[in-house]
């Protein structure tokens, strides 16, 4: 019998009272938007003005609707972007401080509330810094430029010989000043309410003060101490805690179910639409309760499902009917034929999960017919659309709220917690949160799809790549292309119909392509006899890429540590290289095996990236950082299995993602490219790691494993 818990009394006033980011206290009622930040009362507008000036699909361009001037200087930035722990508030502060010529202890963020902030799109594909970054700027530097305007009109001043400085213009006459507050107040209250000039220029990245720093993380302090609240802390008068009845296993069909038991506890709500058996009560340990009081009622029409040990052969006899799109350069086929040396193999990917340490959460209330929600998502106008299709409400009567949420990964994108909340919610008349256990996160959320991957190469009599052919079934196109000159090439992409749910996941099908791919050239360079570096630098016509894998293996020391090296505790040295989404990553990596007790480990790891324009070099590490640990995680362990349609690793205790002492020494390779536009960073770093693994180990075993997670039933990894 499960202890109960009573969670925490928790009042408020009638208005809405929010935790937007560390930085932020709001009060919000449906009828005002009043912000209040430090000592000054910024804006009030009543919210159905802003709603009608912008549609989910408008990218708006007035700058009352991207920025608000508080009285005490302090400056407030609106975006849809989300802040899932990839660091976007901090880097977003800094493109705004830079254009307004402000510090960036002046600028604030309010992020992803849909009811107020312009739709810049949702956090994905590493969008925010290419897209999402140069509208923020382009509508800062036109306040900026609207300050010197009007400072200029109202001292009779030439606007060509006036600046921004610290907020103040500056080269005015003595005594003369005119800052941001006071296009705020007075007469020049509504300048604000303007479009952004289409022509308004940008500073260049040679002339930046404020992006190019390492600027530390915006709320850090508030996340190590606990008082940031995540999706998951958010409490709301009357607040009720939901439970969600799942499925026996996957497909299964529920054909009976009494909830009689599970309305015998006082205060609990039980309901079912369709295939949705939900329970609400005062407690989280009494809505768990009714759940299971119901289910112990539950019978369910279970269905067919293949397990994970079959799991490649079924993709590949479950590939998609319809004619897949085969790209073709030259004559493959026909090169194939006459090649000197012509070497095929496949390539097996698990399916893995987002493993984001707060799992989906989400609270609703309903208020007068309308209905707000504060949950986890990276898509917040999605969420919004998924609530009003399903409740046949109109977007304008729906709000969706992003507190800045722990982990995303490209697991967050759908809305599903935050329909069962308001399914719960309408139920009970009151608001309630529902929030996922780890099992739920771990079985119902999508996963990284699966894949096998077919790869051909044919050599020429000199050990040129003259003939190349790359097939994914299933786990998808991304980076499918090869980066190498080769002048007879194929590649196709064949969905299926599998037997999980998937989804996005960081840098998508770009770690599966990468891996088969650099893995591929490895087998393909032993073939020719060439050392892995020298064999791809032969084939790579692209220079931001060369420069990345030379910039990672002089760093690495190459050319020493390819000189192999023979005991009981052999070492091996690999490398790769890729690109995805107009960056560029090569990765070396040093492993450790011991043949007796056939466990390898990685010891060292050294990765070059390069993106364009860096914005934040200690931010941009973190990411690089991130990115490779969350690699070895896929590389090493992480892989869902399943029977009977169940799972049987849904926790942490089964579902092994690096710990401590799996992480080696990690250096990185920032390569910064102040002439070329930036690009994300949140992605393309994690795809070099994993084939980097997979031929250090062939370089120091002679074994060739061509799966991921990298394990046979020789080696895997130790720990």
């Amino acid at each position: 019998m499960k202890t109960p818990i009573r969670e925490p009394e928790f009042t408020e006033p009638e208005r809405y009272e929010l935790q937007e980011g560390p930085f932020y206290h709001f009060q919000i009622s449906r009828r005002e938007f009043v912000q209040v930040v430090g000592a000054g009362v910024v804006l009030s507008v009543a919210v159905p003005s802003l709603l009608a000036q912008r549609s989910p699909q408008n990218r708006s361009t007035n700058l009352a609707q991207r920025l608000h001037i508080g009285a005490d200087g302090v400056i407030t930035v609106l975006t849809s972007k989300v802040e899932v722990g990839q660091g976007s508030r901090t880097q977003l502060t800094q493109a705004a401080a830079e254009e307004l010529r402000v510090p960036v202890e002046r600028v604030r963020f309010l992020m992803a509330d849909t009811a107020v902030v312009p739709d810049d799109g949702g956090t994905a594909g590493s969008g925010t810094t290419p897209r999402a970054v140069p509208a923020i700027r382009r509508g800062c530097a036109a306040a900026r430029q609207l300050l010197i305007d009007t400072a200029a009109a109202a001292f009779n001043a030439d606007a060509k010989s006036l600046s921004v400085r610290d907020g103040q213009v500056d080269g005015l006459a003595a005594g003369q000043q005119f800052g941001y507050t006071d296009l705020a107040s007075g007469k020049h209250s509504k300048a604000l309410q303007r479009e952004v000039a289409s022509g308004v220029s940008l500073a260049e990245a040679k002339e930046w003060r404020v992006l190019g720093a390492p600027v530390p993380r915006v709320g850090a302090n508030e996340i190590v101490t606990g008082a940031h609240r995540y999706p998951s802390d958010i409490r709301r008068p009357g607040m009720l805690y939901g439970k969600v009845l799942r499925p026996a296993s996957y497909g299964a069909q529920l054909e009976e179910i009494d909830l009689a038991p599970a309305k015998a506890i006082v205060g609990a709500t039980a309901i079912r639409d369709g295939d949705f058996v939900g329970f609400a009560a005062a407690t989280s340990f009494e809505a768990e309760l009714a759940r299971d009081k119901a289910a112990k009622t539950a019978k369910w029409k279970a269905a067919e499902h293949p397990s994970s040990d079959e799991l490649y052969s079924y993709l590949r006899s479950n590939a998609s009917s319809q004619r897949s799109r085969r790209d073709i350069k030259g004559s493959p086929d026909e090169t194939f034929k006459s090649a000197h040396k012509t070497l095929r193999e496949s390539y097996h990917i698990a399916y893995i999960q987002h493993a984001p340490m707060e799992p989906r959460a989400a609270v609703a209330e309903w208020e007068n017919g309308k209905l707000t929600v504060w949950t986890g998502t990276q898509q917040p106008s999605r969420v919004r659309e998924d609530l009003a299709r399903t409740f046949r409400l109109s977007d304008h009567d729906v709000r969706v709220i992003v507190p800045d949420t722990g982990g995303g990964f490209g697991g967050k994108h759908s809305g599903e917690v935050a329909v069962e909340a308001a399914r719960l919610a309408l139920a009970a008349k009151k608001p309630v949160s529902v929030r996922w256990s780890r099992e739920d996160e771990f079985t119902w959320a999508y996963f990284r799809p699966a894949g096998v991957i077919d790869v051909t190469g044919g050599l020429d009599e000199k050990g040129a790549l003259i003939a190349w052919e790359h097939v994914n079934f299933n786990s998808g196109a991304s980076a499918i292309a090869t980066p190498y000159a080769v002048p007879n090439v194929a590649t196709e992409f064949k969905s299926c119909n599998q037997p999980l749910r998937s989804g996005s996941y960081r840098a998508l099908a770009s770690t599966a392509n990468a891996f088969a791919r650099e893995s591929f050239m490895d087998e393909l360079a032993a073939v020719a006899g060439v050392d892995p570096l020298e064999f791809r630098l032969r084939h790579l016509p692209n220079d931001r890429l060369r420069a990345v894998l030379v910039a990672a293996a002089e760093r690495f020391g190459w050319k020493e540590a390819w000189k192999k090296t023979s005991s009981l505790q052999k070492t091996g040295v690999g490398l790769a290289c890729a690109t995805e989404k107009g960056s560029y990553v090569a990765c070396c990596a040093r492993i450790e095996v011991d043949d007796r007790a056939g466990r390898f480990k990685v010891l060292e790891v050294v990765e070059a990236f390069e993106c364009g324009a860096i914005q934040n070099p200690a931010n941009l590490t973190a990411q690089m950082e991130g990115c490779i640990i969350m690699g070895l995680g896929g590389a090493l362990r992480e892989e869902m299995r399943f029977k009977d349609g169940k799972m049987l690793n849904p926790k942490f205790s089964q579902y092994r993602v690096p710990r401590f002492k799996d992480v080696p020494e990690i250096e990185t390779v920032l390569v910064n490219r102040p002439d070329l536009a930036s690009v994300g960073a949140g992605e393309t770093p994690i795809i070099g790691i994993a084939p980097a693994v997979a031929n250090a180990l062939y370089n120091a075993a002679q074994t060739r494993i061509r799966s991921l997670p990298i394990r046979d039933s020789r080696f895997r990894a130790a720990g």
